[in-house]
Parts: structure tokens; sequence; C-alpha cells
């Protein structure tokens, strides 16, 4: 009869070798927490072939005021020829708001703080359950394929810890071919440095974490212009 077990030779470290290990361990996983919020918020601006920059600004609308005023500075530095803002419906009072999109009302609020020598276009997406980032990523493509057809890069403007989990929806939907540069907002109720020290900082940091590895592994779009990648985009008339 064929054995069934062979005895073999296995090295575990000793106590004053696992004490080393584990102190490493901690020791790398506290510096990788220490700077897990700058790490999910990137400042890092799109570069073309030929070492160019973008000329297309992407701002996310449903950004708050002071996020909005950083686009505004950002704006005044750069050397873009337009801004496309995106974002869907705004949730809330019908009968108190002036605009129907986020899109719409961060646009106006662009213009109206001194973003007016380059057009400053409003992308709106449809209302939206789910994918909303990204849905409003494909809808920024399309307008850029009609209006801008030879853009090779784009700067995205987010905000803080979302941005990195944002540039790469917008890598998803422009596919290899079109370079994302992204920005992102300093968050007002927060140190990056130190986002552990709040509650507010430590809920959005790990949720975005959590949120950037699902997108990572599991968030699998359909083809350009296939109906699993446009499924809130109402169809046009024939």
């Amino acid at each position: 009869m064929p054995s069934l077990f062979r005895r073999r030779e296995v090295v575990l470290p000793t106590v004053w070798g696992a004490l080393l290990l584990s102190a490493l361990v901690i020791a790398v996983a506290t510096l990788t927490l220490r700077h897990l919020a700058l790490y999910l918020a990137p400042n890092e601006p799109a570069t073309t072939q030929d070492g160019g920059s973008a000329r297309t600004l992407v701002v996310e609308g449903w950004l708050d005021e002071d996020a909005l005023d950083g686009a505004v500075a950002l704006i005044s530095r750069g050397t873009y020829e337009r801004i496309l803002v995106s974002g869907g419906p705004i949730d809330g009072w019908r009968d108190e708001r002036r605009f129907s999109t986020f899109a719409e009302r961060a646009a106006d609020y662009l213009r109206r703080h001194g973003v007016t020598a380059i057009p400053v276009v409003p992308v709106p997406a449809p209302a939206s359950a789910r994918d909303r980032s990204f849905l409003s990523a494909v809808l920024v493509r399309d307008w850029l394929r009609r209006h801008a057809a030879d853009t090779h890069a784009i700067d995205l403007y987010s905000a803080g810890v979302h941005a990195r989990r944002s540039r790469l929806v917008y890598r998803l939907a422009f596919g290899p071919e079109v370079g994302v540069g992204v920005f992102a907002a300093t968050p007002r109720s927060y140190r990056l440095e130190r986002w552990w020290s709040t509650s507010e900082g430590a809920k959005t940091t790990v949720g975005e974490l959590l949120s950037l590895v699902w997108t990572k592994c599991c968030f699998w779009p359909g083809p350009p212009g296939s109906h699993e990648e446009r499924w809130a985009v109402p169809k046009s008339p024939a």
C-alpha cells in the first residue's frame, strides 16, 4: 500500500524572530495607514505623449463651494482650453433650486467666480441609483468625441480621498488611449495627514478605500456604447 504521509522539515522563527517579524509588520502597516489618505487624494496632472499638458479639465459638479473655489484657483494657474462639469440630478425640493443638475449648478458657480475666459460646459447625467461616477465619465467621453475628437489627455478635479477612485472610473470609461490626470480638493473637515484623528476623516477615508478595492476587483463595465455601459441613458429617437 502506498504511503499517504511523509515527513518534511518546517522552519519556524524563534521567539525573538517572531517578535522582530511582528514589529516589522506593525511598522509597515502603521506607515501605510498614516499615508492612506494622501494615497487616495493624489495630485497628478496628465501629460500627452509629446510631453504636453491636458487642455480639458473635468470638474465633478457635486463638490461643495470650498472645493469649487479650489477649482477656480487651479483653472487660473493652468492652460486649459475648456472646462467640462459633470453631475446628475440634484435631490431636494424642486421649488427651492434654480438648477436641475449638479453639472449646471457648478458650471454657473465657476462662471460667477471668475472663469469667463474659456468655455465652461455642463455635461449633465441622467438619474441613476448606481455607477453614477462612471455614467458621468461616459457622457463626458462622448461629449469630447463629438466636440474635441483629438483629445489625448484630460485632468479631473475631484474631492479629497474620492479622487483616486474617480480617476480609475474615468480611465475605465476613456480607455488607454486617453491619459487621465487628477487633482484632489483639500477637505475642510479634517487633515489628510491626520485623517484618523476625526470621525469624518476616518469614515470617509476607510469608506473610499473599500470602494476603490471594490471598483478594482468587481466593477466591469460593458464595451463602449453598449447597453451595459449606458444603461441609464435614454435612447435617441430613430
